[in-house]
């Protein structure tokens, strides 16, 4: 039915309806939903923004800094965006930039690179890659199958400071092993007796008489009195036939270097002792403050109700599994999260169950050893390993399997905040009149 008003209308009847339908398609602009792609980087950013048509209708690089991310701010608003409405996927969760956006109210996609990998090989093969390109790829991803990727987890600030800690505590006693490793691995170039004298040299004492005798040179010219004081020093008792095993061992006859060379590498022994005793220190504080932030988390006393975990294992557990009760639906996707769960595999005439390697590996670690010391800490615990290792699991997979179960009982407690019941985590098996009758 035709409108009288537009056939009056003095502009012509093209003309007006060319005006009325501009309301129309700027009503319907806005109601277009945009997502947002960001491939970040150590200097810039790149920022892609796609409507829901699939179109790139923004693109620019960003700074890191503050300017960047009002640009970014302004670049979303422009297009008719806003925080509740516009989902941004990136490759990290670690960025400043990403805790920002969540700050700004925006939903946060932290995508896997492998999969931002295989999006891009869907709609090309030639093997091309650019910034520009990842971060469209990126929007994209979340224009097609947000559903189907898991926003950032809610994480208290508090949660996040126990993970800093825990991960930089963990990376820490890393970097000490590596540092050990490496002193072994220069004693072994000219002072091979002090490798056979001291087996483990993460022992205070085999680094404090290192430090008095560096050298085969120096080790001969060590006597019994100064041995006693430097083990008295570490804390060691009165031990005569530790004292004469030392220098029995540091003095044994043994090929020897060059004196120029063995001085040289003498020095260099010291200053990785100095390394090694600063690294021992740094990890001493990092743990004590650990404990400190962990103890104060309200989610602390359930962790420590599990048998066999401690103060710091509690605390990587939930650095990594964060304190939002309802991140994880499920004990599965919790289970899939720290890759205790298996993995199957068919395809034709194949099928096939094998360990799960994309995993959150830190939580990974830590579940494998609360399973180990829960042998000796829950009689159930140590039911069911034997159990697996008696189907034919060798010691890992049993602990995996063992680490799976607790993962499960400990979802349950969290989701419920309830403490550890170890028997209600191994109830008893149910009697059936055929096994009462036996």
């Amino acid at each position: 039915m035709r409108c009288r008003a537009i056939e009056r209308c003095p502009l012509g009847r093209r003309t007006c309806l060319e005006l009325a339908e501009q309301p129309r398609q700027r009503e319907s602009r806005s109601a277009l939903s945009i997502t947002c792609g960001i491939d970040w980087a150590e200097s810039h950013h790149d920022v892609a923004l796609v409507d829901d048509g699939g179109k790139v209708v923004a693109r620019q690089r960003i700074s890191t800094g503050v300017e960047g991310f009002s640009g970014l701010l302004s670049l979303i608003a422009e297009q008719g965006g806003t925080p509740e409405s516009t989902p941004i996927g990136i490759e990290t969760e670690k960025s400043v930039m990403v805790v920002a956006l969540t700050g700004a109210g925006f939903t946060v996609y932290p995508i896997n690179p492998r999969a931002v990998a295989r999006y891009r090989e869907r709609h090309g093969q030639a093997g091309g890659k650019s910034d520009a390109g990842d971060a469209a790829v990126l929007a994209n991803i979340l224009r097609t199958d947000q559903h189907m990727h898991r926003p950032l987890a809610t994480i208290s600030e508090h949660a996040l400071a126990i993970k800093a800690l825990a991960r930089q505590h963990q990376e820490a006693i890393w970097a000490l092993n590596q540092t050990t490793s490496r002193l072994r691995s220069v004693l072994l170039e000219f002072y091979p007796n002090a490798v056979t004298t001291f087996a483990n040299l993460k022992h205070h004492a085999a680094t404090a008489i290192l430090t008095a005798a560096p050298t085969p040179h120096a080790a001969a010219k060590l006597t019994g009195r100064r041995v006693v004081a430097i083990l008295h020093r570490c804390g060691r008792r009165n031990d005569s036939s530790l004292v004469e095993k030392i220098l029995t061992g540091l003095k044994a006859p043994a090929l020897r270097q060059p004196t120029r060379v063995e001085t040289a590498l003498g020095t260099t022994v010291q200053q990785l002792i100095a390394i090694v005793e600063a690294m021992r220190t740094a990890v001493d504080t990092l743990e004590t403050q650990l404990a400190e932030e962990f103890t104060a988390h309200p989610m602390a006393a359930t962790l420590r109700s599990a048998p066999g975990l401690g103060p710091v294992l509690a605390a990587r557990i939930l650095a990594e599994i964060g304190d939002d009760p309802h991140r994880f639906t499920s004990a599965a996707g919790l289970r899939a999260f720290a890759g205790t769960a298996p993995v199957t595999r068919a395809s034709g005439r194949s099928h096939y169950v094998k360990a799960r390697k994309v995993r959150n590996k830190r939580l990974g670690d830590a579940c494998h050893w609360w399973a180990f010391s829960m042998l000796t800490k829950s009689p159930g615990a140590r039911a069911h390993y034997d159990r697996r290792r008696a189907a034919g699991d060798h010691h890992n997979a049993a602990l995996r399997n063992l680490a799976n179960k607790l993962l499960g009982r400990l979802w349950w407690c969290m989701a419920h905040d309830q403490p550890w019941d170890d028997t209600a985590a191994w109830p008893p098996p149910t009697s059936t009149p055929e096994t009462a009758a036996a």
